[in-house]
């Protein structure tokens, strides 16, 4: 059944249900059919360009919902920008992305001087007159359903454009292979802006279930965030590994504390053997899923249910097998198929797979191509067949995975490189039991007036909070006169990792 039908179902079988529940604020399924019907309306009162993309900002409010469902009721895909996103980031989407109209359901001012778009917030749109939407205005098929940014290596992020068709082989999927049926009540940790929202918010929706919040603020101080847990009540968890890998450093972390917790459910990064253990130690009655997947494939595309006998058998976990619509094909560097056992580029074939980037040709064509009539796509991921299985082994270039936050090493490198006490600079990832742990990275300094090495970093750091989110700051700094270079005069980043390590 067609994704939004299936939650205007759920809106007339139980409009006093709670869909969403957030610290402050809660609102049913009647309230969200009904007042997404409204910011709908609002939106096709302003005549905007066919499919052109709505920018929403804000956090973890009802509000963010409703918005969502108002663009595509009104034809139009949205874009999510959490409110952690530095404002420079901000103006680089909307110059990207080309939007004309920008919903802030924050609260928060948002000084942003765009003469091309235009700037509300609900209370704006709730003067507008409510009526029913007609099912002809949504957004269907290949049309965007939404665009999430993600890091790009020019530093300016890429626009991933997820269709109808795309969202909804996912959602299926997520609905039909995993026990989260029946009207349970799912964890929501990660940020709209983050695609692994889209694996608890839409399976959620056409279930007729309740998205419980976890704030940044909660997420922020653990006292909040237990206390928040203990009355979610929640069934279903959604998480990368990093976020319960922090729970578990607190004992009361256990069944106890959430006795109705039936699934989990992990993508982002690699899952450890050792949190598995714990987690069926902790809670033996739940079932553990590990999951794969680019954004560009719609969130996630392979999956494996982690038994006692699973990690009894292997010291790395394997990502599973693909859902049954999706091929995931081995090619080496001439474009041929690997032999069993072998490590290839995992290539994506399917229905969930995006068109490709907003406005960025040259990047959609390098990445995505047509196999056997189908849309696929080069994930930059080295994988390995074996049994029927499937094992991740690592990123081909420099892009990376860290705390479930995919990110350009180029990027980073970029913005630090730009700022007036650097010269020149690497960053290199530092990996613990196969894991990213934390990004570090090696400076040639410019002159600078600082004494101590902790001046200068704190000076760094500081233009760097203005353009790039917190995660992607390095936590490690060291200064050198000079860094290693290549015969051919690049950067040599193997002997720069080697020397990080020692």
């Amino acid at each position: 059944m067609e994704l939004l039908q299936a939650i205007h179902n759920k809106a007339r079988l139980q409009p006093d249900k709670l869909v969403f529940i957030s610290p402050a604020k809660q609102i049913t399924y009647g309230e969200l059919w009904q007042k997404s019907d409204q910011v709908a309306a609002f939106i096709l009162a302003q005549n905007l360009k066919k499919q052109s993309p709505i920018l929403i900002y804000g956090h973890m409010e009802p509000e963010m919902l409703i918005s969502f469902l108002g663009s595509v009721k009104a034809g139009h895909p949205y874009i999510p920008v959490d409110t952690s996103i530095p404002l420079e980031r901000v103006e680089k989407i909307i110059t990207n992305s080309n939007t004309e109209l920008l919903i802030n359901v924050s609260g928060l001012p948002l000084p942003i001087d765009h003469s091309s778009i235009r700037m509300v917030n609900l209370e704006e749109m709730s003067k507008q007159e409510s009526r029913t939407i007609d099912s002809s205005n949504w957004v269907k098929g290949h049309d965007n359903f939404y665009i999430i940014y993600t890091s790009g290596s020019t530093g300016n992020p890429k626009g991933v454009q997820i269709s109808a068709a795309n969202l909804q082989s996912f959602v299926d999927w997520m609905v039909e292979d995993f026990p989260i049926k029946g009207g349970l009540r799912f964890l929501n940790q990660a940020p709209f802006s983050f695609d692994l929202s889209v694996m608890n918010l839409y399976p959620c929706l056409v279930s007729g279930g309740t998205l419980i919040a976890m704030t940044k603020e909660m997420v922020a101080k653990p006292k909040h965030l237990f206390e928040g847990l203990e009355k979610s009540e929640t069934q279903v968890w959604t998480s990368t590994p990093s976020f319960v890998q922090m729970c578990l450093m607190d004992p009361s972390f256990k069944s106890q504390l959430l006795p109705k917790l039936s699934v989990f459910l992990f993508c982002g990064e690699i899952l450890p053997v050792s949190v598995c253990r714990q987690l069926r130690e902790r809670f033996p009655e739940a079932t553990i899923f590990n999951t794969y997947g680019p954004t560009e494939a719609t969130v996630a595309v392979t999956f494996l249910e982690i038994t006692d006998e699973v990690l009894e058998e292997y010291q790395t976990l394997p990502i599973g097998a693909p859902k049954s619509d999706t091929q995931i094909i081995l090619l080496d560097e001439e474009n041929e198929p690997v032999s069993e056992g072998e490590k290839g580029e995992m290539i994506i074939v399917g229905p969930s797979v995006s068109k490709g980037y907003l406005g960025q040709p040259e990047l959609t064509n390098k990445a995505f191509f047509t196999y056997n009539g189908q849309q696929a796509y080069r994930t930059g991921d080295a994988g390995l067949n074996q049994n029927g299985l499937l094992f991740y082994k690592g990123r081909l270039d420099f892009q990376i995975k860290l705390h479930g936050y995919r990110m350009e090493l180029e990027e980073i490198e970029y913005h630090i490189a730009k700022s007036k006490y650097v010269k020149s600079a690497v960053v290199v990832p530092i990996y613990q039991d196969d894991k990213i742990e934390y990004l570090s990275v090696l400076i040639i300094p410019a002159e600078h007036p600082f004494e101590k090495d902790y001046q200068l970093t704190g000076a760094i750091k500081k233009e760097l909070g203005l353009v790039l989110p917190a995660y992607m700051i390095p936590r490690k700094f060291s200064y050198h006169k000079e860094l290693p270079i290549t015969p051919n005069g690049k950067v040599d980043r193997k002997q720069i990792r080697e020397q990080v390590l020692l």
